[in-house]
C-alpha cells in the first residue's frame, strides 16, 4: 500500500530553516523530519512512498536518491505553486489497489497505523482522518465570575478541540473529489464535499503528536528527541 506525504509547501512561517530549505528536510536530530514520518509507517510494515515535491523539492529527490533504509521511494515533482488536493491528484497514476494513505510532511506522531487501517476498512466510508489533541502553546488560566483564579496550567497542555492531525486514509474514490488544476485544495472543498456526503470519518489519536510550523516547533522536537523523550521514535 503506498504512502503519499505532502511536501511541497513554501513553509512561510517557518523561514528561519525553510530559506534554504523544504519544510520537510529540517531536521530533528540530525535527520529530516520527513525521515521520521516514514519510520513510522515502516515500522508498521508500509515501506512505499510516493513524495509531492514542490518548493525546493530538488534536494528532497536528492536526499533519497541514494537510497535511504529499505523503502521504495517515488519523487514526483507536483509543481511549484499548486495546492494539496491538485498535489495529489497529479500522482494519481502512482496509486495500485484501491486504498492509500496521506500525511503531512511535517507532523510526527505515534499513531498505530495497522489499527487506524482496521478502522477505515471496517467504516467503509471513502476517508479517514486521524483527529489529535495539539499542545498548546499558551498556559491555561481557571476562574470564577468575580475574577478570582482558581487554576494556573502552565504549558504545555493539551487543547479540548480535536484537530485534523494528517495520517489519512483514503479511497482511491478520492480522486473524483480533485482536480490537477493548482488552486485544488484538499481541506477547502475536497473535504468538506466528503463531511457533506457522509463520506469522512475520523479517528481521534489519544498519544503524542506536534506539527513543526514554527521555529520554536523546531525546538521543541530536537529538545525531545535530544533527552530521549520523542514520543514519535516508535521504531
Amino acid at each position: 500500500m503506498k504512502v503519499v506525504i505532502l511536501c511541497g509547501g513554501l513553509g512561510t512561517r517557518l523561514p528561519e530553516e525553510t530559506a534554504v530549505r523544504p519544510k520537510p528536510m529540517v531536521e530533528i536530530g540530525k535527520k529530516p523530519i520527513i525521515w521520521h514520518i516514514m519510520k513510522t509507517y515502516a515500522h508498521h510494515g508500509f515501506k512505499e512512498f510516493v513524495l509531492c515535491l514542490g518548493y525546493k523539492g530538488e534536494m528532497i529527490k536528492q536526499y533519497f536518491a541514494p537510497g535511504v533504509e529499505d523503502w521504495s521511494v517515488t519523487a514526483v515533482d507536483t509543481g511549484e505553486r499548486a495546492l494539496k488536493g491538485a498535489r495529489l491528484k497529479r500522482i494519481q497514476k502512482y496509486i495500485d489497489g484501491d486504498t492509500f494513505m496521506v500525511t503531512y510532511g511535517d507532523g510526527v506522531a505515534n499513531v498505530d497505523i495497522k489499527e487506524l487501517l482496521a478502522f477505515h476498512k471496517k467504516h467503509g466510508k471513502l476517508a479517514t482522518v486521524t483527529g489529535v489533541r495539539p499542545r498548546s502553546a499558551f498556559g491555561e488560566i481557571r476562574f470564577e465570575k468575580d475574577g478570582k483564579v482558581t487554576k494556573f496550567i502552565e504549558k504545555p497542555q493539551f487543547s479540548a478541540e480535536t484537530i485534523n492531525g494528517g495520517f489519512f486514509v483514503l479511497n482511491t474514490k478520492i480522486f473524483d473529489y480533485l482536480s490537477d488544476e493548482e488552486t485544488c485544495d484538499f481541506e477547502k472543498g475536497p473535504l468538506e464535499k466528503l463531511v457533506a456526503d457522509g463520506q469522512l470519518m475520523v479517528r481521534v489519536h489519544e498519544g503524542g503528536w506536534a506539527c513543526m510550523d514554527t521555529y520554536r516547533d523546531t525546538l521543541y522536537l530536537n529538545e525531545l528527541w535530544d533527552k530521549g523523550q520523542a514520543f514519535w521514535k516508535v521504531w
